[in-house]
């Protein structure tokens, strides 16, 4: 596969990407914690295939104090006893919001996710999956490359 950027969507359409940042603004600062959110990030991003959010998020988790170990046992998450309940919601519902085509959310999942999370929280954290989302579809669609990005703690040194 062609690994050269289509074209750097950042460039071609600037007040898309100011709306996008808009939105992950909100999500950044919504009151959900900071590791969920990665954690939230680098799930949706592996279901997407998006390498260039892999690679920002795992920095930003690692920045931000992650383990190694949940970082690389996030895609076999159901199996590793290293998350939390409500980590393990926000997990399921990343997968079941991010994969919404397959089976639109069945009730069984929202209900084993709803005793972890207030009715604001859960609106946030599904907003929080949407800029994912958004973000996987922009950088797979115009093939954004990965393994340039450094996390704001690590570049200011």
């Amino acid at each position: 596969m062609n690994m050269e950027a289509r074209l750097r969507y950042t460039l071609a359409a600037p007040e898309a990407r100011k709306a996008l940042f808009q939105l992950q603004e909100y999500v950044n600062n919504c009151g959900l914690e900071m590791s969920l959110l990665n954690l939230v990030s680098l799930r949706a991003s592996q279901i997407n295939g998006c390498a260039f959010c892999l690679d920002m998020h795992t920095k930003d988790a690692r920045a931000e104090g992650e383990s190694e170990q949940r970082l690389y046992l996030l895609s076999a998450w159901r199996e590793a006893p290293f998350y939390s309940e409500r980590e393990r919601a926000a997990l399921e519902w990343t997968e079941a919001v991010t994969l919404v085509a397959n089976d639109h959310i069945p009730d069984e999942v929202y209900e084993r996710v709803r005793p972890h999370f207030t009715d604001e929280e859960l609106v946030n954290l599904t907003m929080a999956i949407n800029a994912i989302n958004s973000w996987n579809r922009l950088n797979v669609a115009f093939r954004t490359p990965a393994g340039s990005y450094r996390p704001r703690q690590a570049a200011s040194h």
